[in-house]
């Protein structure tokens, strides 16, 4: 752990993982006795107990570690390579986007300081994290663009400032209705200059962001608090059970399908949702992308509707 590159956050959730879930089983075992079977046994331990993401995620740590065992002649070879352990294809579940109505209603039970970040989720795509570290200069209403280049996030149970997820800054188009809720904002809720550390809460590093969303008492939002305080609560007086599914995270499904409603791309939705593999993208979404046949039938109809009696007439 000490020889990765890692950002902070990354190396915290890698030590959770790793303590959680290899120690207990492989911690007290010498490097040279963990065989193969030892491996299969492990596997099929998780089973169950973690999420096919996370347990896929948990076996290449293993991998890793057990690698980097080889390279310091620790070990002769890697077990996890004749352990014929396939790490688990995670089961894409089937997003059902929220009806515009409940969109509203959840916006309406927020409290008036936080209803544009509905805007900026359902009318933006950003992420709860990009939303929190929005600052003035990050929006352009004269081109009419939104510049996403950092997140509030928790490390070690501090707040920072970060890079944006998969360290990607990206534009995203700005839609008037937008600008104009973000403008209105502004005019009530004058914005803070906030300084936090950057990526690591122990650094001496500072950066100092006026912040166009921060809480009552002046400081930067916290995902935990702003989430149990304000965001559970508007998603349960809208009518809707709150679930891991019904988070902020949800908007961004709401905008993806309304673009593809509007028929654009994968490939602008995954560089406007920051995604790094349009293919990822295409998996998560592609339920709601109207079927081949509808579209070749409205492409036909749109070419040769107008003339389609004069077609029609000839012989």
């Amino acid at each position: 752990m000490r020889t990765r590159s890692f950002d902070e956050s990354t190396r915290e959730s890698t030590e959770f993982r790793v303590r959680k879930h290899l120690l207990p089983f492989f911690g007290s075992r010498q490097l040279a006795s963990i065989k193969p079977g030892h491996i299969r046994e492990w596997d099929a331990g998780m089973v169950g107990k973690l999420a096919p993401a996370t347990r896929a995620v948990v076996f290449a740590h293993l991998r890793t570690i057990l690698g980097a065992a080889v390279d310091d002649e620790r070990i002769a070879k890697n077990p996890c390579s004749a352990a014929s352990v396939k790490p688990p294809r995670p089961v894409q579940r089937r997003v059902v986007p929220w009806r515009a109505d409940e969109v509203s209603a959840i916006r309406g039970g927020l409290a008036e300081r936080y209803r544009p970040m509905v805007d900026l989720g359902a009318g933006c795509g950003m992420r709860q994290g990009e939303i929190f570290g929005l600052g003035v200069e990050d929006v352009d209403f004269v081109s009419g663009w939104v510049h996403v280049v950092r997140q509030v996030k928790v490390v070690r149970s501090r707040l920072v400032f970060g890079l944006p997820k998969n360290d990607r800054d990206r534009r995203v188009p700005l839609p008037d209705s937008v600008a104009q809720s973000l403008k209105e904002h502004a005019d009530k809720y004058s914005p803070l200059s906030i300084t936090l550390p950057w990526e690591d809460p122990f650094s001496d590093e500072r950066v100092t962001v006026p912040l166009i969303f921060t809480t009552t008492r002046r400081g930067a939002i916290k995902r935990a608090t702003f989430d149990g305080k304000s965001w559970r609560p508007a998603v349960e007086a809208a009518g809707i059970v709150p679930t891991r599914a019904t988070g902020m995270h949800a908007l961004r499904h709401f905008y993806a399908s309304a673009l593809l409603d509007a028929g654009e791309s994968i490939k602008a939705l995954a560089s406007y949702l920051g995604h790094s593999d349009p293919g990822f993208t295409l998996r998560v979404y592609t339920h709601l992308m109207p079927a081949s046949e509808e579209r070749t039938r409205n492409a036909i109809d749109n070419l040769f509707g107008p003339a389609a009696g004069v077609l029609g007439s000839r012989p």
